[in-house]
């Protein structure tokens, strides 16, 4: 089972195991904060499936084209 993870979702795998890690860092400072756990699991779960599907982790170009492209009614 964790060599089919580590073969197939590498990146996946990592960033949860990292998010969980930085979580537990954090929730050790108060326990309201598991809010802020489960957003940084997240993130990290969010950053290794793009980089398992070999995505832009921020797609500025894409962002700057949808910006200039609605601001361009103004000119």
């Amino acid at each position: 089972m964790w060599n089919e993870l580590w073969e197939h979702h590498r990146g996946k795998t990592v960033g949860t195991a990292a998010g969980i890690v930085c979580g537990f860092i954090y929730l050790f400072f108060g326990f309201w904060d598991m809010l802020i756990f489960a957003f940084i699991s997240f993130v990290g779960y969010y950053i290794g499936k793009k980089v398992d599907n070999r995505e832009e982790l921020f797609p500025l170009q894409e962002l700057w084209r949808q910006l200039s492209d609605k601001w361009r009614l103004f000119r």
